[in-house]
Order: C-alpha cells, then structure tokens, then sequence
C-alpha cells in the first residue's frame, strides 16, 4: 500500500518537516558523491549495533560511539528507501508537527530515531551491518500521527491485480502498518535477516513515538480531527 495524502490540512508552514525532508535528500546526494567510498562512510556514521555494544559494554564511549546514532538517521540505502521514507514523512509529519509546534517536533522527531536505533542495537547486539536510514525516527511520527488523528483517512493505492484508489482510516493504515513491522520482527529473530533488517527499529520508533506525544504535544490544536 502506498500513501498519497491525508485528509487533515495543516494549519501552519511545516518549516521543520519540510527542512529534514531537503536534509535527508541533501545527504544522500553527498551519498551519490562519494563513489568507491560510500562504504566506508556508511561504515562510519551508520550505526554498528556488535561496535556501539562492545563500546558501551567496554566503557569506552567516545564521539565515534554517539555521533553515528545522530548522523544515521539521515543515511539512506538507495533511492526507494530515501523516496519512501520522504513520501511517509511528507503526509503525516506536517499534521504532527501542528500538534507539537516547530521546534519540539524537531527534538521529537530526533529522540524517536535514537528510541528506534537502539531498540534496534540492543535486539541484534551481535550484528555487524550498519543501521541507516530515517524510518526509524518517522515510525515516531506515524506513531504520533495514530494517536492524534485515528479518524483521518488516508488516500492509498492499493495493487492488487490492478492498482486502486482508496481511503482508508488511518487508524487502519497505521495500525495495519504497524502489525506488518512487529510480524516481520518476530520472523527475523535469532536469524541472519534480523542483522540486515530493522524491523524492530521502525517498532521501537513507533512506540517512542505514542509515548513522547504526551509529553511533547501542546495542550491546545487549533484544529478539529
């Protein structure tokens, strides 16, 4: 299922949403760049789970322990992870951002991809592939999104033979959305697609992202669901 709108309209500019967007395709550009180094940049600023553990578990955390959990979550894999993650971020960060204001959205949106990296280190501590990618962090605001808006509906193209049109609740989107990231998770554990897949990152974003909303969200929307 593809998402291709949301029926909330927004009720200010989403300054933020809109700048990690152009942040996250600026970098994979500089991705693009680099050629017969990208590996060794990926290896750098992505997330390691074997590495951040046998760092914290040594006591010695140092910057190239903590940065990567930042700079990770704005690497991408390729085109289809970068567009799908921006498409995703695109819908449902504008409303959430409403919710929460600009610069807690911000923090917010930073804390869900920490929450879901290291769901992510702390299920596969032995895996030595490197986490990328800004899923994790957008799994907070969907989310979020689940939770402040379950009535809107969501515009999808659904393939299925041919491809179709259809609103769905989002709280069905979501909620769907969310099963199909704990299933996988679950099928993954104790193998060697639990190293290359962050199944559990986009679970624990999601999580992190329902419990910071309470805490983040603004007491008063200006707007109805």
């Amino acid at each position: 299922m593809i998402p291709l709108r949301d029926t909330i309209p927004s009720q200010s500019f989403p300054v933020v949403n809109i700048s990690l967007i152009i942040v996250n395709s600026l970098v994979f550009f500089l991705e693009l760049s680099l050629g017969g180094q990208l590996g060794e940049f990926i290896s750098i600023f992505g997330v390691v789970p074997s590495r951040f553990m046998d760092s914290l578990t040594g006591g010695d955390v140092t910057g190239l322990t903590i940065v990567p959990m930042f700079t990770s979550m704005f690497l991408h894999a390729g085109w289809f992870h970068l567009i799908f993650n921006m498409l995703y971020l695109w819908i449902f960060g504008d409303n959430v951002e409403d919710a929460l204001g600009h610069f807690r959205y911000l923090l917010f949106y930073i804390l869900c991809g920490l929450g879901a990296t290291l769901t992510h280190v702390f299920l596969s501590p032995l895996a030595d592939v490197p986490v990328v990618g800004a899923s994790g962090a957008i799994a907070g605001v969907l989310g979020a999104y689940l939770l402040l808006y379950p009535r809107s509906r969501v515009l999808t193209l659904v393939p299925f033979f041919f491809f179709y049109l259809v609103e769905i609740p989002a709280l069905v989107f979501l909620g769907l959305w969310f099963v199909i990231q704990f299933l996988s998770g679950l099928l993954t554990v104790g193998t060697e697609a639990s190293a290359g897949v962050a199944w559990w990152a986009h679970v624990g974003g999601f999580l992190t992202g329902m419990i910071l909303l309470f805490p983040f969200r603004r007491r008063r929307l200006s707007h109805r669901d």
